[in-house]
């Protein structure tokens, strides 16, 4: 009997340690928890899109007949590539929605939005996507089909960190890549509009367009301060879009770690920089 209490002391030392390993796992997956759950706030990112593809329906009223022409041109081309824009952003937060789900308690199910993910991306020069952000499109939606249509069944919060990394990274990449085009889109647009005023005030000069002149000044001041505000938008969604890219990096590249307090300030910090850029791209503009 006295020989089995070493055996029985370790066995006792073992299982305290494995629930503490577990415990420790256990609080760990709250800031992956939390990363995941800012990063799939990319709403602003739909919301570029939109304003992207309605480009032509704001620059319309200032354009020449011969400038108009060639700008309905654009907008159709602009909104055949819309849904394929935004298929992109729906797959990164079908992912990160998947990963919150896998790093807490609850379990619900997300079936219904693998109908949404759309139908894919397409390369096109114009707008810098490429075939290797198409073939991410295809590897992600098939990870996230297995994920949940298998109800989750053998996935972990490092599995899926681990097969998802690849083809979330480039996703990104073409999130961003499709950001700046809105942002130089917008820059044009900018310089189209502000520019008819900058020109046309000036000519006004009669004592009868004094009026005209203080209301094209008032309309002038109005849109500046627009675009001051969308240029800042631009900015921090290219900022939250490299966040996510380089938490996930972190993310991968720790998945041994989580449990280290240094690894979890890391992520933390992520979420902290994320919820300022959310916070700065819903009240920027309406």
């Amino acid at each position: 009997m006295t020989a089995r209490r070493p055996l029985f002391a370790l066995l006792a030392l073992l299982f305290s340690l494995l629930l503490s390993g577990c415990a420790t796992n256990n609080v760990s997956l709250q800031e992956v928890r939390d990363f995941a759950d800012q990063s799939a706030k990319l709403g602003a990112y739909a919301e570029l899109s939109t304003r992207f593809r309605d480009t032509y329906s704001r620059e319309q009223l200032y354009l020449s007949p011969a400038a108009a022409k060639v700008g309905k041109e654009t907008d159709a081309k602009r909104r055949a590539v819309y849904e394929d824009f935004l298929s992109a952003q729906k797959a990164v937060v079908l992912y990160m929605q998947t990963l919150s789900m896998l790093a807490g308690d609850a379990r619900y199910d997300l079936g219904d939005k693998l109908d949404d993910l759309g139908n894919g991306i397409k390369a096109n020069t114009e707008s810098g996507l490429e075939q290797r952000h198409v073939l991410a499109w295809t590897g992600m939606t098939r990870l996230l089909t297995r994920a949940i249509a298998s109800g989750y069944q053998g996935r972990s919060v490092e599995t899926m960190v681990r097969d998802g990394d690849q083809d979330l990274q480039t996703l990104l990449d073409a999130m961003l890549t499709l950001t700046r085009l809105y942002a130089k889109t917008n820059e044009n647009e900018k310089k189209t509009i502000l520019g008819i005023f900058d020109i046309e005030i000036p000519m006004a000069n009669k004592p009868q367009d004094r009026m005209l002149v203080t209301l094209a000044k008032v309309h002038y001041l109005n849109k500046s301060a627009e675009y001051k505000i969308l240029d800042k938008r631009y900015d921090l969604a290219l900022q939250g879009l490299t966040k996510v890219a380089l938490g996930h990096q972190k993310l991968r590249e720790n998945l041994s770690e989580l449990h280290r307090s240094d690894i979890r300030n890391i992520l933390a910090s992520y979420v902290r920089d994320l919820q300022v850029i959310h916070a700065g791209l819903t009240g920027s503009t309406n």
